[in-house]
Protein backbone atom coordinates (compact mmCIF):
# COMPACT_ATOMS: atom_id res chain seq x y z
CA UNK A 1 0.00 0.00 0.00
CA UNK A 2 1.34 3.96 -0.47
CA UNK A 3 1.33 6.36 1.74
CA UNK A 4 1.14 8.65 -1.06
CA UNK A 5 -1.16 11.78 0.48
CA UNK A 6 -4.58 11.89 -1.96
CA UNK A 7 -3.85 14.90 -4.19
CA UNK A 8 -6.54 17.90 -4.69
CA UNK A 9 -7.70 16.47 -7.48
CA UNK A 10 -8.30 13.22 -6.60
CA UNK A 11 -9.69 14.32 -3.82
CA UNK A 12 -12.88 15.70 -5.66
CA UNK A 13 -13.54 12.37 -7.04
CA UNK A 14 -15.57 11.89 -3.72
CA UNK A 15 -17.93 14.53 -4.09
CA UNK A 16 -21.46 14.05 -5.77
CA UNK A 17 -21.30 15.74 -9.11
CA UNK A 18 -17.64 13.52 -10.09
CA UNK A 19 -19.44 10.42 -9.41
CA UNK A 20 -23.00 11.25 -10.94
CA UNK A 21 -20.40 12.31 -14.17
CA UNK A 22 -18.90 9.10 -14.11
CA UNK A 23 -22.22 6.59 -14.06
CA UNK A 24 -23.41 9.24 -16.75
CA UNK A 25 -20.55 8.41 -19.05
CA UNK A 26 -21.11 4.65 -18.83
CA UNK A 27 -17.09 3.85 -16.85
CA UNK A 28 -18.46 3.12 -13.15
CA UNK A 29 -16.85 -0.04 -12.17
CA UNK A 30 -13.42 0.48 -14.39
CA UNK A 31 -11.09 1.00 -10.95
CA UNK A 32 -12.45 -1.50 -8.72
CA UNK A 33 -11.80 -3.85 -11.81
CA UNK A 34 -7.95 -2.25 -12.26
CA UNK A 35 -7.73 -2.85 -8.13
CA UNK A 36 -8.41 -6.42 -8.60
CA UNK A 37 -6.35 -7.55 -11.60
CA UNK A 38 -3.64 -5.49 -9.83
CA UNK A 39 -3.75 -7.61 -6.79
CA UNK A 40 -3.53 -10.79 -8.77
CA UNK A 41 -0.88 -10.01 -10.64
CA UNK A 42 2.29 -12.15 -10.70
CA UNK A 43 5.35 -10.01 -11.61
CA UNK A 44 5.80 -5.75 -12.23
CA UNK A 45 5.76 -6.97 -15.86
CA UNK A 46 2.16 -8.49 -15.35
CA UNK A 47 1.13 -5.22 -12.94
CA UNK A 48 2.53 -3.31 -15.90
CA UNK A 49 0.79 -4.37 -18.97
CA UNK A 50 -2.38 -4.78 -16.65
CA UNK A 51 -2.16 -1.06 -15.81
CA UNK A 52 -1.67 -0.09 -19.84
CA UNK A 53 -4.66 -2.10 -20.47
CA UNK A 54 -6.95 -0.43 -18.62
CA UNK A 55 -5.47 2.76 -19.69
CA UNK A 56 -6.19 1.89 -23.28
CA UNK A 57 -9.42 0.29 -22.66
CA UNK A 58 -10.24 3.16 -20.74
CA UNK A 59 -9.28 5.75 -23.68
CA UNK A 60 -11.07 3.67 -26.75
CA UNK A 61 -14.55 3.41 -24.56
CA UNK A 62 -13.97 7.35 -23.97
CA UNK A 63 -13.96 8.07 -27.62
CA UNK A 64 -16.78 5.51 -27.83
CA UNK A 65 -19.03 6.51 -25.53
CA UNK A 66 -18.62 10.05 -26.27
CA UNK A 67 -19.97 9.37 -30.58
CA UNK A 68 -22.53 7.66 -29.29
CA UNK A 69 -23.83 9.94 -26.32
CA UNK A 70 -23.62 14.16 -26.68
CA UNK A 71 -20.40 14.39 -26.85
CA UNK A 72 -18.85 14.88 -23.34
CA UNK A 73 -15.40 14.96 -22.02
CA UNK A 74 -15.96 14.89 -18.37
CA UNK A 75 -16.57 10.63 -17.98
CA UNK A 76 -12.50 10.07 -19.16
CA UNK A 77 -11.21 12.55 -16.85
CA UNK A 78 -13.04 11.67 -13.62
CA UNK A 79 -12.88 7.88 -14.59
CA UNK A 80 -8.88 8.47 -15.17
CA UNK A 81 -8.92 9.90 -11.34
CA UNK A 82 -10.24 6.76 -9.71
CA UNK A 83 -8.04 4.81 -11.83
CA UNK A 84 -5.56 6.64 -10.30
CA UNK A 85 -6.36 6.41 -7.34
CA UNK A 86 -6.49 3.00 -7.58
CA UNK A 87 -2.95 2.52 -9.31
CA UNK A 88 -1.58 4.94 -6.28
CA UNK A 89 -2.74 2.29 -3.58
CA UNK A 90 -1.27 -0.85 -5.38
CA UNK A 91 1.59 -0.04 -7.64
CA UNK A 92 2.03 3.91 -7.51
CA UNK A 93 5.25 3.19 -9.70
CA UNK A 94 2.89 2.51 -12.36
CA UNK A 95 0.94 5.87 -12.55
CA UNK A 96 2.90 7.44 -15.67
CA UNK A 97 1.69 4.30 -17.79
CA UNK A 98 -1.57 5.27 -16.65
CA UNK A 99 -1.48 8.38 -17.49
CA UNK A 100 0.14 8.09 -21.27
CA UNK A 101 -2.16 4.99 -22.43
CA UNK A 102 -5.45 6.94 -21.04
CA UNK A 103 -4.73 9.80 -22.76
CA UNK A 104 -4.09 8.48 -26.62
CA UNK A 105 -0.35 9.01 -25.99
CA UNK A 106 1.05 5.67 -27.46
CA UNK A 107 3.02 7.07 -30.06
CA UNK A 108 2.31 7.69 -33.50
CA UNK A 109 -0.32 5.57 -35.25
CA UNK A 110 -0.92 7.07 -38.74
CA UNK A 111 -1.33 5.64 -41.45
CA UNK A 112 2.33 5.80 -43.99
CA UNK A 113 1.33 6.77 -48.12
CA UNK A 114 1.96 9.86 -49.98
CA UNK A 115 -1.81 9.28 -51.11
CA UNK A 116 -2.84 9.94 -47.23
CA UNK A 117 -2.84 13.17 -45.21
CA UNK A 118 -1.92 12.71 -41.66
CA UNK A 119 -2.82 15.04 -38.66
CA UNK A 120 -2.56 15.11 -35.11
CA UNK A 121 -4.62 17.53 -32.29
CA UNK A 122 -4.54 18.38 -28.55
CA UNK A 123 -7.59 18.52 -26.19
CA UNK A 124 -6.80 19.68 -22.67
CA UNK A 125 -8.66 18.08 -19.23
CA UNK A 126 -11.44 19.91 -18.02
CA UNK A 127 -10.59 22.70 -15.89
CA UNK A 128 -10.81 25.51 -13.17
CA UNK A 129 -12.81 23.16 -11.50
CA UNK A 130 -12.71 24.94 -8.06
CA UNK A 131 -14.86 26.98 -9.46
CA UNK A 132 -17.67 24.57 -11.19
CA UNK A 133 -17.16 21.07 -10.48
CA UNK A 134 -19.25 20.42 -13.04
CA UNK A 135 -16.85 21.98 -16.21
CA UNK A 136 -16.02 20.48 -19.26
CA UNK A 137 -13.48 21.43 -21.79
CA UNK A 138 -14.68 21.40 -25.40
CA UNK A 139 -11.33 20.82 -26.62
CA UNK A 140 -11.25 17.70 -24.88
CA UNK A 141 -14.43 16.78 -26.45
CA UNK A 142 -13.56 17.43 -30.15
CA UNK A 143 -9.97 15.35 -29.58
CA UNK A 144 -12.14 12.56 -28.41
CA UNK A 145 -14.67 13.15 -31.07
CA UNK A 146 -12.05 13.45 -33.97
CA UNK A 147 -9.39 10.25 -32.65
CA UNK A 148 -9.65 7.75 -35.18
CA UNK A 149 -11.81 9.92 -37.79
CA UNK A 150 -10.78 10.85 -41.70
CA UNK A 151 -11.69 13.73 -43.87
CA UNK A 152 -12.25 13.88 -47.49
CA UNK A 153 -10.68 16.83 -49.57
CA UNK A 154 -11.15 18.01 -53.03
CA UNK A 155 -8.87 16.22 -54.62
CA UNK A 156 -9.55 13.11 -53.44
CA UNK A 157 -6.80 12.87 -50.60
CA UNK A 158 -8.00 11.17 -46.71
CA UNK A 159 -6.76 12.80 -44.15
CA UNK A 160 -6.35 10.97 -40.78
CA UNK A 161 -6.65 11.94 -37.42
CA UNK A 162 -5.03 11.17 -34.25
CA UNK A 163 -6.00 13.60 -30.92
CA UNK A 164 -4.46 13.29 -27.38
CA UNK A 165 -6.00 14.83 -24.48
CA UNK A 166 -3.22 16.28 -21.97
CA UNK A 167 -3.24 17.58 -18.48
CA UNK A 168 -3.48 20.67 -16.79
CA UNK A 169 -0.70 20.56 -14.87
CA UNK A 170 2.18 22.60 -14.75
CA UNK A 171 4.50 20.02 -13.39
CA UNK A 172 3.98 17.52 -16.41
CA UNK A 173 4.61 20.34 -18.86
CA UNK A 174 8.04 21.02 -16.95
CA UNK A 175 8.93 17.58 -17.55
CA UNK A 176 8.39 17.68 -21.32
CA UNK A 177 5.00 15.78 -21.68
CA UNK A 178 4.21 18.21 -24.90
CA UNK A 179 7.33 17.28 -26.31
CA UNK A 180 7.61 13.51 -25.62
CA UNK A 181 3.69 13.72 -27.18
CA UNK A 182 4.27 15.34 -30.54
CA UNK A 183 7.97 14.54 -31.09
CA UNK A 184 6.80 10.74 -32.77
CA UNK A 185 4.73 12.92 -35.37
CA UNK A 186 7.09 15.53 -36.51
CA UNK A 187 9.96 13.74 -36.78
CA UNK A 188 11.23 12.92 -40.37
CA UNK A 189 9.93 9.68 -41.52
CA UNK A 190 6.68 8.05 -43.93
CA UNK A 191 4.16 8.81 -40.94
CA UNK A 192 5.13 12.16 -39.80
CA UNK A 193 2.64 14.56 -39.63
CA UNK A 194 1.26 17.02 -42.22
CA UNK A 195 -0.31 19.32 -40.04
CA UNK A 196 -1.18 20.36 -36.11
CA UNK A 197 -3.37 21.90 -34.24
CA UNK A 198 -3.03 22.53 -30.12
CA UNK A 199 -6.23 23.20 -28.72
CA UNK A 200 -8.00 25.21 -26.03
CA UNK A 201 -11.03 26.65 -24.68
CA UNK A 202 -10.79 30.60 -25.11
CA UNK A 203 -13.41 33.29 -25.04
CA UNK A 204 -17.26 33.29 -24.95
CA UNK A 205 -18.62 33.16 -28.61
CA UNK A 206 -15.88 32.97 -30.85
CA UNK A 207 -12.96 30.63 -32.04
CA UNK A 208 -9.22 32.36 -32.05
CA UNK A 209 -6.32 31.19 -33.97
CA UNK A 210 -2.91 32.87 -31.87
CA UNK A 211 -0.41 34.26 -33.87
CA UNK A 212 2.33 34.38 -31.77
CA UNK A 213 3.20 32.50 -28.10
CA UNK A 214 5.29 33.52 -25.83
CA UNK A 215 8.19 32.19 -23.47
CA UNK A 216 6.18 32.89 -20.37
CA UNK A 217 4.51 31.56 -17.40
CA UNK A 218 2.00 33.95 -15.85
CA UNK A 219 1.29 32.16 -12.97
CA UNK A 220 -2.22 31.16 -12.57
CA UNK A 221 -3.38 27.66 -10.49
CA UNK A 222 -3.62 24.19 -12.41
CA UNK A 223 -5.85 21.42 -11.55
CA UNK A 224 -3.25 20.24 -8.44
CA UNK A 225 -3.82 23.94 -7.12
CA UNK A 226 0.01 24.63 -8.57
CA UNK A 227 1.21 27.96 -9.96
CA UNK A 228 3.97 28.74 -11.80
CA UNK A 229 5.83 31.86 -12.88
CA UNK A 230 8.71 32.85 -15.34
CA UNK A 231 10.56 31.80 -18.28
CA UNK A 232 9.25 28.39 -19.88
CA UNK A 233 11.32 25.79 -19.07
CA UNK A 234 12.77 23.87 -22.08
CA UNK A 235 15.88 21.91 -22.95
CA UNK A 236 17.12 24.12 -26.09
CA UNK A 237 20.32 25.61 -24.98
CA UNK A 238 18.98 29.05 -26.96
CA UNK A 239 15.32 29.81 -26.16
CA UNK A 240 13.63 32.18 -28.31
CA UNK A 241 10.88 35.20 -26.65
CA UNK A 242 8.29 33.96 -28.94
CA UNK A 243 7.15 31.29 -32.01
CA UNK A 244 4.92 31.52 -34.02
CA UNK A 245 2.31 29.42 -36.13
CA UNK A 246 1.90 27.85 -39.33
CA UNK A 247 -1.42 27.05 -39.44
CA UNK A 248 -2.94 29.00 -42.95
CA UNK A 249 -4.85 31.12 -40.80
CA UNK A 250 -5.82 33.59 -43.41
CA UNK A 251 -7.61 30.49 -44.97
CA UNK A 252 -9.10 29.92 -41.89
CA UNK A 253 -10.42 32.83 -40.84
CA UNK A 254 -12.38 33.38 -44.73
CA UNK A 255 -13.48 30.31 -44.45
CA UNK A 256 -17.28 29.34 -43.64
CA UNK A 257 -17.06 26.54 -41.49
CA UNK A 258 -19.70 27.00 -38.62
CA UNK A 259 -22.04 29.67 -36.41
CA UNK A 260 -18.75 30.88 -34.32
CA UNK A 261 -16.93 33.50 -36.02
CA UNK A 262 -13.24 32.79 -36.14
CA UNK A 263 -10.03 35.38 -35.57
CA UNK A 264 -6.64 36.03 -36.00
CA UNK A 265 -5.47 37.16 -32.87
CA UNK A 266 -2.19 39.14 -33.05
CA UNK A 267 -1.89 41.04 -29.79
CA UNK A 268 0.83 40.00 -26.80
CA UNK A 269 2.11 41.33 -24.31
CA UNK A 270 5.67 42.56 -24.19
CA UNK A 271 8.95 44.15 -22.34
CA UNK A 272 10.76 45.94 -25.17
CA UNK A 273 14.13 45.81 -26.01
CA UNK A 274 15.65 47.99 -23.04
CA UNK A 275 13.33 46.90 -20.80
CA UNK A 276 11.02 49.18 -18.81
CA UNK A 277 7.03 48.22 -17.89
CA UNK A 278 5.28 45.41 -20.64
CA UNK A 279 3.17 46.80 -22.64
CA UNK A 280 0.54 45.91 -25.18
CA UNK A 281 1.02 45.52 -28.66
CA UNK A 282 -2.20 44.68 -30.92
CA UNK A 283 0.30 43.65 -33.89
CA UNK A 284 2.32 40.62 -32.84
CA UNK A 285 5.69 41.43 -30.67
CA UNK A 286 8.64 43.96 -31.37
CA UNK A 287 12.32 43.35 -32.44
CA UNK A 288 13.89 42.15 -29.13
CA UNK A 289 11.09 41.87 -26.93
CA UNK A 290 10.95 40.21 -24.17
CA UNK A 291 7.73 37.77 -23.91
CA UNK A 292 5.12 38.26 -21.21
CA UNK A 293 1.96 37.26 -22.74
CA UNK A 294 1.04 35.08 -25.79
CA UNK A 295 -2.02 35.75 -27.99
CA UNK A 296 -2.88 32.62 -26.12
CA UNK A 297 -2.07 34.34 -22.63
CA UNK A 298 0.03 33.58 -20.18
CA UNK A 299 -0.83 29.70 -19.18
CA UNK A 300 -1.14 26.66 -20.44
CA UNK A 301 -2.92 26.80 -23.40
CA UNK A 302 0.31 29.30 -24.66
CA UNK A 303 2.57 26.51 -23.24
CA UNK A 304 1.28 24.26 -25.32
CA UNK A 305 1.38 26.36 -28.25
CA UNK A 306 4.99 27.63 -27.48
CA UNK A 307 6.35 24.12 -26.46
CA UNK A 308 4.89 22.31 -29.75
CA UNK A 309 5.60 25.31 -32.49
CA UNK A 310 9.11 25.71 -30.93
CA UNK A 311 9.87 21.51 -31.59
CA UNK A 312 8.17 22.15 -34.58
CA UNK A 313 11.15 24.42 -35.62
CA UNK A 314 13.55 22.24 -33.76
CA UNK A 315 13.20 19.69 -35.72
CA UNK A 316 13.03 21.37 -38.72
CA UNK A 317 9.26 20.29 -39.36
CA UNK A 318 7.81 21.91 -42.17
CA UNK A 319 4.58 21.57 -41.50
CA UNK A 320 1.43 23.83 -40.77
CA UNK A 321 0.89 23.95 -37.00
CA UNK A 322 -0.57 26.34 -34.44
CA UNK A 323 -3.14 26.54 -31.62
CA UNK A 324 -6.83 27.20 -31.88
CA UNK A 325 -8.60 28.35 -28.87
CA UNK A 326 -12.52 27.51 -28.68
CA UNK A 327 -15.53 29.26 -27.60
CA UNK A 328 -15.74 28.98 -24.01
CA UNK A 329 -18.24 26.56 -23.30
CA UNK A 330 -20.98 27.18 -20.85
CA UNK A 331 -24.34 25.69 -19.06
CA UNK A 332 -27.64 27.30 -19.66
CA UNK A 333 -28.52 30.29 -17.83
CA UNK A 334 -31.12 28.31 -15.51
CA UNK A 335 -29.05 25.33 -14.60
CA UNK A 336 -27.16 25.80 -11.13
CA UNK A 337 -26.82 22.30 -10.65
CA UNK A 338 -27.52 19.68 -13.16
CA UNK A 339 -24.65 18.29 -14.84
CA UNK A 340 -25.98 18.63 -18.03
CA UNK A 341 -28.63 20.76 -20.47
CA UNK A 342 -29.59 21.46 -23.60
CA UNK A 343 -27.59 24.81 -24.26
CA UNK A 344 -24.47 23.07 -22.72
CA UNK A 345 -25.17 19.58 -25.52
CA UNK A 346 -26.02 21.97 -28.67
CA UNK A 347 -22.99 23.82 -28.07
CA UNK A 348 -20.04 21.54 -27.52
CA UNK A 349 -21.86 19.10 -30.50
CA UNK A 350 -21.42 22.62 -32.60
CA UNK A 351 -17.85 23.44 -31.37
CA UNK A 352 -16.61 20.11 -32.60
CA UNK A 353 -18.25 20.29 -35.40
CA UNK A 354 -16.68 23.74 -36.43
CA UNK A 355 -13.73 22.23 -34.90
CA UNK A 356 -13.70 19.62 -38.10
CA UNK A 357 -14.68 21.85 -40.75
CA UNK A 358 -11.66 23.83 -39.60
CA UNK A 359 -9.57 21.02 -39.86
CA UNK A 360 -10.72 20.22 -43.52
CA UNK A 361 -10.37 24.35 -44.70
CA UNK A 362 -6.78 23.72 -43.05
CA UNK A 363 -6.40 20.24 -45.12
CA UNK A 364 -7.82 21.86 -48.38
CA UNK A 365 -4.75 23.86 -48.43
CA UNK A 366 -2.25 20.88 -48.41
CA UNK A 367 -4.07 18.72 -51.73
Amino acid sequence: MSDRPIDIEEERLSEEVPQRIIRHGGLLGAAESLGKELRAAGSPEEAADIVRGHGRALWRNAVRRLRETDGDDRPLYWSRLALRRTVAEVAPELAGELERSSRGLGGNGLPAGEDRLRIVVTGFDPFRLEKDIRRGNPSGSAALALHGTTLRTSSGRTAHIEAMVLPVRWADFSAGLVEDALRPYLEPGPRGADLFMTISQGRPGRFDLERFNGAWRGGGPDNTGEEATGLIPVSQEEQPQWTSTTLPYAELTAAETGRFPVHDRTEVTEIPAGGGEPVERAEGPSAGSAARRGGGGDYLSNEIAYRATLLRDALEADVPGGHLHTPALEFGPENTDLISDPVLVANRQAITGQIRALLGAAAETLS
